[in-house]
């Protein structure tokens, strides 16, 4: 027969695995709530989407909606950080040793703006917009789950290139705003407001724009 100490460990096993499954089925379960968030925000908007929507289009019951979430504003800050973060990340995973600056810079650039243009984006954008009125923590999360924090992660690749000596500046926070809106320089206004698309020539000709301006103010004199 198993000792004690076999037995104990062999329960303090199934333990751990009950707990990780249940941690999994949430996670699974959250998701799939915001996933059906998602599309009822998307075809609502904020103010006319409800809870009860957003639980059917999750195949879930409304109690268990209010489990995880207890209210639309906190399911929608959720799902707003999510889509954000997870951009933000992707967007500005960047190498603090990569010494080509200018590739980088383009790099980043396209895939930024590529994404800026996406319809998904810029409805995502007008509805926080609209509901920031009401519930200005929404505009606050959307803001520093997205642009704040990529252009931290754009400050701290600068501050490794201006201590590698490649890169002038004495604030690259704002360095790093600079290059962000050159990039843009009005597009999400334009998308905003007029709607339209974005062409691939387009993007090339901002982006390329955008890295000749900032290494003409920025870039190291040799």
């Amino acid at each position: 027969m198993p000792g004690a100490a076999t037995i104990a460990r062999r329960d303090a096993e199934k333990t751990a695995d009950g707990q990780s499954a249940r941690a999994s089925s949430e996670t699974d379960k959250r998701r799939q709530i915001l996933e059906g968030a998602r599309v009822v925000f998307m075809a609502a908007g904020f103010d006319g989407a409800s809870m009860g929507e957003i639980a059917k289009a999750a195949g879930v019951s409304k109690g268990t909606l209010y489990v995880y979430f207890d209210s639309k504003e906190a399911l929608f800050e959720a799902l707003t950080i999510e889509e954000k973060r997870g951009l933000a990340e992707a967007l500005f995973d960047l190498d603090p040793n990569d010494a080509d600056l200018g590739g980088v810079l383009t790099r980043l650039g396209r895939i930024y703006l590529t994404e800026l243009s996406r319809p998904r984006h810029i409805q995502i954008v007008r509805m926080v917009i609209g509901a920031t009125e009401k519930f200005p923590h929404l505009g606050r999360a959307f803001y520093e789950a997205g642009p704040a924090c990529g252009i931290g992660r754009l400050t701290q690749y600068l501050d490794g290139q201006v201590a590698a000596g490649r890169v002038v500046a004495a604030d690259t926070e704002l360095a790093a705003k600079h290059f962000m809106h050159l990039c843009q320089a009005g597009l999400l206004t334009r998308l905003l407001f007029a709607g339209g698309t974005v062409t691939e020539a387009e993007i090339d000709h901002r982006v390329g724009e955008a890295v000749r301006v900032f290494l003409a103010g920025y870039g190291a004199k040799v």
